[in-house]
């Protein structure tokens, strides 16, 4: 680290440059190097045609990413994709294009360059961006809305199965996944869990996407439509991956409070986000924090937010289950009314 003024300044114009590397990524990812570099090293040359690029630019681009280990150039100026760049591909395991791209758009890309915005109006500025709300704005744009639902099951899809294994859901009962997407966690949970039944809840366009249908879950699942912050399905497990860290606290506690009048008795409220830790030290969840403030209204929370929420839900949580992921399980189970 930096130790005197000389040193502190070259480094600080060294971390204003790190934007450049997620752009990069993203321009790699877009036209789809990754996927023409499965057989082994290419020349940008070659990897210019059969992309539909320019051959100079795109040997820019890879190298820049060849310094964080996504690519390698070897000694004749071919790349070959690393191991650490393997989920670039589109057709990898658990692919990371879709993420890249959502994280990337200009639907986020644009709130953060105007940041400094948050900090004098002490508001999210995409609507002064966009003349529209985030949520209003994908309803509308079917091409953006699009890139966030692949995008953030592609981000999505790596968490489910640890995060369904970390948690000891009852043998029995509903489970409801609550502004669910895609259903890729839902449907994790249900594969660990045949015992139990399954709900997921969202908007009749992002259910359309589903991936509940296969054999392991037949005749264990439904979906049903609708706003949460209207009504939620009864169940005895209500699933919130993902969905406070959008929104402002009144409207989560409105969300809990439907969620807590739709639980069975002895039933839990699941809410799987990050839980910021209280230090120094990096998290994903800091970083993602910067991403909700500039682009939505909602925020990543600690454990004493969450339980202030709740509180005003009239709930309390019982515990908090780490994960193998950067998102905890936060249980929570209603106070006696």
């Amino acid at each position: 680290m930096p130790t005197d003024s000389r040193s502190s300044a070259a480094f600080l114009v060294e971390e204003s440059l790190g934007y450049l590397f997620p752009a990069a990524l993203r321009a790699a990812a877009a036209v789809g190097v990754a996927d023409h570099l499965t057989d082994g090293a290419r020349s940008p040359a070659e990897l210019a045609e059969v992309t539909a690029t320019d051959a100079r630019n795109l040997y820019r681009v890879l190298r820049l990413l060849a310094t964080r280990g996504i690519v390698a150039e070897d000694p004749e100026g071919r790349f070959r994709l690393t191991a650490t760049g393997d989920a670039l591909r589109t057709d990898a395991p658990h692919s990371a294009r879709s993420a890249i791209l959502m994280n990337t758009d200009r639907s986020l890309w644009l709130p953060a360059a105007e940041m400094d915005r948050c900090l004098t109006e002490g508001t999210s500025v995409f609507e002064g961006i966009f003349g529209m709300p985030f949520f209003a704005h994908f309803a509308q744009d079917e091409a953006t809305a699009a890139v966030f639902h692949t995008g953030m099951a592609a981000m999505s899809d790596p968490e489910n199965e640890p995060i369904a294994a970390a948690y000891d859901f009852p043998r029995t009962g509903t489970v409801v996944d609550v502004g669910g997407g895609h259903g890729g966690l839902l449907l994790e949970v249900l594969r660990h869990n045949p015992g139990l039944r399954g709900v997921l809840y969202d908007q009749p366009h992002v259910l359309a996407g589903h991936r509940l249908d296969v054999v392991e879950t037949a005749g264990r699942w439904s979906v049903a439509e609708g706003d949460f912050f209207t009504a939620v399905p009864p169940g005895d497990v209500h699933l919130l991956k993902r969905i406070l860290h959008d929104w402002e606290d009144d409207r989560c506690v409105t969300v809990l409070e439907r969620c807590r009048a739709a639980m069975a008795p002895g039933g839990r409220i699941l809410v799987v986000d990050a839980v910021v830790p209280r230090d120094n030290a990096p998290h994903q969840a800091k970083t993602l924090d910067l991403l909700l403030m500039s682009a939505l209204v909602g925020r990543e929370r600690t454990e004493a937010d969450f339980a202030a929420l709740f509180a005003a839900a009239g709930l309390r949580i019982s515990r908090i289950v780490p994960t193998p992921t950067v998102l905890s399980v936060v249980e929570a189970v209603a106070e006696p009314t």
